[in-house]
């Protein structure tokens, strides 16, 4: 039976080095995995590991920390706005076709501004010199994705990343498939218990990353929605082994060898997989 392709996350919560992690991916069954960025060569590093093991290599998750920076200009825009542009000019470099970027981060403000547009379009122009892809992804803030999306309309390498669990936390369940999914260039695939706030308010506590059906998203209709996009691209997962603080929905997977966690994590993935064809 035909299955799309499937990869999963480098993630320094799984205990082991990058490249054993890469190691054990393919040997559960993973066809390739994505990454954070670094500097000083990393994303080159791992791209040639992944083309000795012959897996997938799909897209590079630029950093994140300083969006607000990109907003609101202080001390940090230039290092925010060279942070990404650096994490372009890699991915190219390297042969990663594209970079996922976060809008913002916090959820207190919601008033996108000119200034962040323009920064936005500093790395966006790098990116086209480049022929990298940028993917933004749905985070806190929609007001800021949505200013995004809208500004690079016209532009063919930018487009969205979905992460079915931020959809369900941090966009209080809005279908954002049915936004953006025309546009759709990556995946990050994970489960949540939604809100936990009796009031609605949000936090990053809520993004729990579990494994796909240890949570509540329906997962036949998140894979009809992704079945209705022209997305032939691989499913990513991004998962976490590690609770939130005072919290202990992940304390299970902690608790497992790391190998009998990626097959779990691999079996889960089939199952989604299996959802979307």
């Amino acid at each position: 039976m035909y299955q799309r392709r499937m990869c999963l996350g480098l993630s320094s919560q799984f205990g082991i080095s990058s490249l054993k992690q890469i190691d054990l991916f393919q040997k559960v069954g993973f066809d390739g995995f994505f990454s954070g960025w670094k500097p000083d060569g990393y994303v080159s590093r791992l791209k040639k590991a992944a083309d000795e093991a012959g897996m997938l290599y799909p897209f590079v998750h630029a950093p994140f920390t300083k969006m607000n920076s990109m907003w609101v200009p202080d001390e940090k825009t230039e290092e925010a706005v060279g942070e990404l542009i650096q994490c372009v000019r890699d991915c190219s470099q390297a042969g990663v076709e594209t970079a996922v970027l976060h809008a913002f981060i916090g959820f207190r403000d919601h008033m996108p501004t000119p200034f962040g547009l323009e920064s936005f379009s500093r790395v966006v122009k790098e990116a086209e010199k480049a022929g990298v892809r940028i993917a933004f992804e749905n985070t806190e803030g929609m007001e800021y994705l949505d200013s995004l999306m809208n500004h690079f309309k016209g532009s063919k390498h930018v487009g969205f990343c979905w992460d079915s669990g931020h959809e369900m936390c941090y966009n209080y369940g809005q279908d954002m498939l049915s936004l953006y999914g025309d546009r759709l260039l990556a995946t990050h695939i994970n489960d949540n218990l939604g809100i936990r706030s009796f009031d609605g308010e949000i936090t990053y506590l809520d993004d729990l990353h579990l494994l796909p059906f240890d949570g509540i998203i329906d997962w036949k209709s998140a894979g009809e929605r992704l079945k209705k996009t022209a997305f032939s691209g691989p499913i990513t997962f991004e998962l976490n082994t590690l609770s939130k603080p005072n919290r202990h929905e992940n304390d299970a997977y902690g608790k497992m060898d790391i190998l009998d966690y990626l097959t779990l994590a691999y079996m889960r993935a089939c199952r989604v997989a299996y959802l979307t064809l």
